[in-house]
C-alpha cells in the first residue's frame, strides 16, 4: 500500500470480474521492495522443495513483463540465502524476427522442470498461457507460486482456481506468499472497515 501497488475502489479485472480492490505488481518496483519481495519468493519456494511438495526443478519462468524482475531476483534469493541454485527464463510478448529470434529468453527449459512465478490471478488465464508457452518449448511446469492469492472461484465457478491449475500440473503444486483473507486481517488490524465490508461483500461472490 505504500506504493499503491494495493489500491482500493472499483476495478475490472481481466477476468471481467468488478473487484474493490486491484494488485499493480509492477509498482513493486524499488530495491527494499524487491528485496523482500523475492526473499519471500525464494523462502515459498524453498519450503515447497523441504516439504517434496515441489520436486527438484531447473528453471523459474517469469511471464512478461512483470514477472521477468520476480523471477531474476528469486533466482538470485534462493542462491544466496538457500544455496539452491536454478537458472530463469522469461517470454517476450511477440516473437524477436532477428538475432537469436523466437519468443524465449534466458535458460533453455526444454527437457527441464519448471516453477512459474506469478503476480496474482484471479481466474488464472495468463498462468494458463504461461504453462502453454513451457510445453510449446519443451519443458514441464512442476509448480507455480502467485505473491497474492485472491482465493477465488475458477472459470467453472465452483472449484478454486488453484484447484483448477493443479489439474494440470499436479496437486498441491500451486503455493501462494499471501492469501486475500491475510489481506482482510490486515485491513481489520488497520480499522479499515469501508474496504473490509467491500472485500466481504466481493468475499460472499466470488470466494472460496
Amino acid at each position: 500500500m505504500s506504493v499503491e501497488a494495493l489500491k482500493f475502489g472499483t476495478f475490472t479485472l481481466k477476468s471481467g470480474r468488478i473487484s474493490p480492490y486491484f494488485f499493480n505488481a509492477g509498482l513493486l518496483s524499488t530495491g527494499p521492495i524487491l528485496a523482500t519481495l523475492s526473499t519471500a519468493y525464494a523462502t515459498t519456494i524453498s519450503n515447497a522443495l523441504s516439504s517434496k511438495a515441489v520436486p527438484t526443478f531447473d528453471v523459474l519462468f517469469g511471464p512478461a513483463y512483470k514477472g521477468i524482475p520476480f523471477a531474476s531476483t528469486a533466482a538470485l534469493a534462493l542462491y544466496t540465502q538457500h544455496n539452491i541454485s536454478v537458472g530463469f527464463a522469461y517470454d517476450r510478448k511477440e516473437a524477436k524476427d532477428h538475432g537469436e529470434g523466437g519468443k524465449m529468453v534466458g535458460v533453455p527449459v526444454e527437457g527441464k522442470k519448471v516453477v512459474i512465478l506469478d503476480d496474482v490471478m484471479t481466474s488464472g488465464k495468463a498462468v494458463r498461457a504461461a504453462i502453454e508457452t513451457v510445453k510449446q518449448h519443451g519443458g514441464e511446469v512442476v509448480g507455480v507460486v502467485q505473491a497474492l492469492d485472491r482465493e477465488e472461484v475458477g472459470q467453472d465457478g465452483v472449484s478454486s482456481t488453484v484447484q483448477e491449475l493443479e489439474g494440470l500440473i499436479g496437486e498441491g503444486r500451486v503455493f501462494s506468499i499471501l492469501k486475500m483473507r491475510d489481506l482482510m486481517v490486515w485491513l481489520e488490524k488497520n480499522g479499515m472497515k469501508g474496504e473490509l465490508e467491500s472485500m466481504k461483500q466481493y468475499w460472499d461472490k466470488y470466494g472460496l
